[in-house]
């Protein structure tokens, strides 16, 4: 065992104090260990090339044989005819997601926290949590078949319209379909964390506002909710914090010629000048832009919310 007076003397006392609990508890340290290596290898090695937005990159010439532009390539994007366009299709889609996204699977557990039987409620959690295992093109797929206008859907409305419907080829569908879909692949998925949280509220306080006459819904505000409080808080940061950040796959698959108007988003943007037109600095650039707002967001989002919830935020 090892005791404070056998670390170094130079050591203020705090430190010895941290340094003892370290060695005492090495093996938690060493689970640890191999995440924050994946973190750094995965996550922060690869920032070294973000230098190529600020580059000429030439894949010949190598990272630093390029030569330097500065901020060349922002202006590029941001006074480029497209700039307006991609960027609010971006934040209007993250947006409108968050909106009607974020509060189903606070609902979800609610609800789920509700039903008594176990048997009933682990089959409910099964058919909600099963569409999240569903690959995006398998999801994408579903949705071409679903809204073609052969498909099950307008051979409904042909009972009520004459002519079928274009969903995915319709502009003004895209983002609704984006939305609605994700919520119904994800939601299920994303009310664990709000129904594990539901089940650490001790079932006495319920009995005792049941006692004293409280409704279901009065139980739900004074007892739930307060206890989903500070996950909702960080989750609502997180959400905010990735609000660019939107995968380009699903974007990407569902886009088609006539949608491109409200489908063409930064991730689709970058992909296709980057990977396609071989132009890595500029996408770089761009990728950089958006990673830069995500940042923004993510410390106003915290600064807002500890301002609201007491102190307590992210960080």
């Amino acid at each position: 065992m090892v005791t404070e007076t056998e670390l170094p003397k130079k050591l203020s006392k705090k430190k010895r104090s941290l340094v003892k609990y370290i060695i005492q508890n090495y093996i938690l340290y060493l689970f640890l260990a191999p995440a924050i290596i994946l973190t750094i290898i995965f996550k922060y090695v690869p920032m070294y090339g973000a230098i190529i937005a600020f580059k000429n990159f030439s894949p010949m010439k190598g990272i630093w044989g390029s030569d330097w532009v500065g901020f060349e390539h922002f202006k590029d994007f941001l006074t480029s005819p497209n700039f307006a366009s991609i960027f609010m299709n971006t934040l209007k889609l993250s947006v409108y997601g968050l909106i009607w996204g974020f509060p189903v699977p606070i609902l979800l557990a609610l609800m789920l926290n509700q039903v008594r039987r176990v048997a009933i409620k682990k089959n409910i959690q099964l058919i909600l949590y099963a569409p999240n295992f569903i690959s995006v093109v398998v999801i994408t797929g579903m949705l071409f078949i679903f809204l073609s206008p052969t498909g099950p859907i307008n051979a409904i409305l042909s009972i009520f319209i004459d002519k079928p419907i274009s969903f995915m080829t319709d502009p003004d569908a895209f983002r609704s379909i984006y939305i609605i879909s994700g919520i119904w692949q994800t939601a299920g998925w994303s009310s664990i964390i709000y129904v594990a949280a539901l089940a650490n509220v001790d079932p006495q306080l319920h009995d005792a506002a049941t006692i004293d006459g409280a409704s279901l819904l009065q139980r739900i505000i004074h007892i739930d909710l307060p206890a989903l409080k500070p996950v909702i808080a960080i989750s609502f940061i997180l959400a905010v914090g990735g609000i660019m950040s939107i995968g380009f796959e699903k974007a990407y698959l569902m886009q088609t010629a006539m949608n491109l108007p409200t489908s063409e988003i930064i991730p689709t943007y970058v992909y296709k000048v980057g990977l396609q037109s071989g132009d890595y600095a500029y996408s770089t650039a761009v990728g950089l832009f958006n990673s830069i707002i995500n940042v923004i967001l993510l410390v106003f989002a915290n600064i807002v919310v500890k301002k609201l919830n007491e102190g307590e935020g992210l960080y």
